[in-house]
């Protein structure tokens, strides 16, 4: 159910920017909202407001307007239509969309394709795999596509499981540790093994493992035109929870 998010009203604010990427509106030296610009690891900058009213998300969306010129983005959840309103009419339109999965961990484990193996991470030949990812990604459907970055610096090899093929990684899982839900965060295996049951197998073992650790569910996030990961997920008893709009303002 969709809940409003603003509540009545319009007081008089002063927007002070507190840092190059903070800003908050005053009134009567007693904060009444603030707003974050972040740089993601891979450069792009997303906007996050926080306000009670709308009239002072207004004002603080205008002052980081006017202080960023570069293309910003935001993501917000799908069902705030009051929020998704207020960046929408500051100039942000609608990117991508992402299903937010619920992912059971106690699935058939799916067996790897003959020669492929599944086990932990080591740092360079993982480092070597996140080149590669990146240069087929880029080279498909662009790096602006992907949500986040693919590796965390520094590299938390603990948080990935490989699939090896000919002494090579072919293929990864992350797992990011929330507080909630333990989240997959990525998954990726070489354009030149793909729909070999490879990711499959990644996925599963992944799962498998954190429900053997006794955590019965962990979360995902699928771009909704990415129809093989959709597959992917849904054949494994996903179910979607929701969905995430991310927004873009192109620079001046």
């Amino acid at each position: 159910m969709n809940t409003l998010r603003f509540t009545a009203g319009e007081p008089a604010v002063e927007i002070t920017r507190i840092t190059p990427g903070l800003w908050h509106a005053l009134d009567d030296d007693r904060v009444t909202g603030r707003a974050e610009a972040i740089t993601r690891p891979d450069g792009r900058i997303f906007l996050s407001v926080d306000a009670w009213h709308r009239s002072v998300f207004d004002e603080l969306a205008r002052a980081m307007l006017t202080a960023l010129p570069e293309t910003l983005h935001t993501v917000v959840d799908e069902t705030d239509l009051q929020l998704l309103e207020g960046w929408q009419q500051a100039g942000f339109t609608i990117r991508r969309r992402e299903w937010e999965y619920v992912v059971p961990t106690h699935v058939a484990e799916a067996s790897p394709p003959p020669g492929v193996t599944i086990g932990p991470a080591d740092v360079d030949p993982l480092r070597e795999l996140d080149h590669v990812v990146r240069a087929e990604v880029s080279a498909a459907v662009g790096w602006e596509e992907m949500p986040a970055e693919v590796l965390v610096r520094p590299l938390e090899t603990a948080n990935y499981t490989v699939a090896v093929h000919d002494g090579e990684y072919a293929g990864l899982v992350r797992v990011a540790q929330m507080t909630r839900l333990p989240r997959i965060g990525l998954i990726a295996v070489r354009t030149s093994l793909r729909r070999r049951g490879i990711g499959r197998a990644l996925l599963t073992h992944t799962l498998g493992a954190l429900g053997r650790a006794g955590i019965p569910a962990a979360s995902a996030e699928v771009n909704e035109a990415n129809l093989a990961a959709v597959a992917l997920f849904e054949g494994i008893g996903a179910r979607r929870a929701g969905s995430t709009v991310e927004l873009v303002r192109h620079g001046r």
